[in-house]
């Protein structure tokens, strides 16, 4: 009798709630920095990443995902708001640890209906490293962290933790899964991996004495020492970059002018070295061995089944496409497209690639929808969840990229605000600080960038449109 009592006094404790016995769990995986191609099913000529895989196989595949800004700090608070940067506030990566304790968290919406909710990991909008709203445990890291012995955020204090930071995020992981797999929970796991040991300062600038590079789990370096990557047709700046990209020509003369080359080093150049992404690709076979784990939790608890399970990033890198390395936050695919890939049987086949946009702004409404809480009015953002079911619709038509250059750690790249429309197979870019000029490209004829379309004569319809489109969507994104 005191039993059913208690089950009867629970019941009118969550009426009114989204929490329900098939209430699914959502676990949300943020890497950061990793292209789209950068896992095995993704396209990557060696690293093997047969968990990733898995969510593909096993789920969803986003074939046209963007960053709303790709850039680690305003992106993701993107994510957990569903919203643009223009609105937020997070236009870029100084520390704004205030105004990030102050977002409209979709994490707040889950635990307010019931759901248990943790952060693990990376955290960075502000380098203060102290809980913010909406989460029942936090686990987390000043900045830009280190991947051995990092110092780490927890039980309400900084302390360094030994060992790997990857493998460490993934032991928090499955602890919390195991403590809370008997009521709905939410888990973000935002990665360091792929980012290279480096020291964030609080103006967004990078401490050069304290260098930059990738650094691996012992047991994965020199995994593929002998392996190579064949580069992309648009690798290295070329005499059609030089024509039709003359905003990034500019910036690019003054990175390899000998006043940067002397300030930044070796920390810059204009390619990324066989043994830089031998290193990313180690580092990512840690994120895929812990995401191993986390399954094996999930199934060893019989919730596998009832959990979402979503893998995105921040933004993309450069491996010299267009001259290009560090500068990831630039309008071009290999910076501004997401890996997203989504598991959950109970709504998506197994398997199927979805063409239809998707925007980072998205995946707050998404996880609302499909744990059915009510979405805010604030969350700019729409739900993927009709296009994940079979014969579902695409939700967008068009997608926007914006970008604040605000701070300046690079100073070839200072003055490089723009924003971005994506429709159909169309590109168009406008740099905001250049008047007049933009490019053009028609991604399905000319995938890698290399003929900006702007003075072509025939697409002067399409750009007329586009033109229009982004007035509308930059309106959209202030909230106006």
């Amino acid at each position: 009798m005191v039993c059913r009592l208690y089950v009867f006094i629970a019941a009118i404790v969550f009426t009114g709630s989204a929490w329900s016995a098939s209430a699914p769990n959502i676990i949300m995986i943020v890497v950061d920095d990793m292209r789209i191609d950068e896992y095995g099913a993704g396209g990557h000529p060696y690293l093997s990443t047969p968990n990733i895989d898995r969510i593909a196989r096993e789920g969803a595949t986003f074939s046209r995902a963007y960053h709303a800004t790709p850039l680690c700090s305003p992106n993701r608070a993107s994510i957990l708001t569903g919203q643009y940067s223009s609105r937020h506030g997070i236009l870029d990566n100084t520390s704004r640890s205030y105004a990030s304790h102050k977002l409209e968290l979709f994490p707040q919406q889950l635990q307010k209906s019931g759901y248990k909710t943790a952060h693990v990991g990376k955290w960075h909008m502000g380098n203060d490293a102290s809980p913010r709203p909406g989460y029942d445990y936090w686990v987390s890291f000043q900045g830009q962290g280190r991947s051995k012995n990092p110092i780490l955020y927890e039980n309400g204090k900084l302390g360094e933790v030994k060992g790997y930071i990857t493998d460490i995020f993934t032991d928090r992981a499955v602890s919390f899964i195991r403590r809370e797999s008997q009521s709905p929970f939410f888990l973000y796991i935002g990665h360091k991996a792929v980012h290279p040991d480096s020291r964030q300062l609080d103006d967004g600038n990078v401490d050069i004495n304290y260098g930059s590079r990738f650094i691996p789990a012992d047991r994965h370096k020199g995994s593929y020492d002998k392996k190579f990557v064949e580069r992309r047709p648009n690798h290295g700046f070329s005499r059609e970059d030089s024509k039709g990209k003359p905003v990034l020509s500019r910036a690019l003369e003054f990175k390899n002018s000998a006043e940067i080359q002397r300030r930044f080093g070796k920390l810059i150049g204009d390619d990324v070295s066989e043994s830089s992404i031998r290193r990313r690709a180690e580092m990512i076979r840690s994120v895929d061995e812990g995401l191993g784990r986390i399954f094996e939790t999930l199934e060893q608890r019989n919730i596998l089944e009832n959990t979402l399970v979503v893998l995105t990033t921040d933004n993309g890198y450069f491996y010299g496409e267009h001259g290009l390395t560090v500068e990831r936050r630039l309008p071009y695919e290999e910076a501004i497209r997401a890996p997203l890939l989504m598991r959950y049987p109970k709504l998506i086949p197994s398997g199927v690639t979805i063409d239809g946009f998707a925007s980072s702004v998205d995946l707050a409404p998404t996880v609302l929808d499909i744990a059915g809480v009510e979405i805010p009015r604030s969350v700019q953002g729409v739900s993927l969840k009709p296009q994940l079911k079979p014969g579902g619709n695409s939700v967008r038509d068009r997608v926007l990229v914006e970008y604040h250059g605000h701070e300046n750690p690079m100073p070839w790249t200072a003055k490089l605000d723009y924003r971005a429309v994506l429709k159909g197979n169309y590109k168009y870019i406008k740099w905001l600080r250049y008047d007049g000029e933009a490019e053009l490209y028609d991604l399905s004829a000319d995938p890698y960038e290399q003929h900006n379309l702007i003075a072509d004569k025939p697409s002067q319809a399409v750009l007329a449109d586009l033109k229009h489109e982004l007035d509308q969507l930059v309106l959209k994104s202030m909230g106006m």
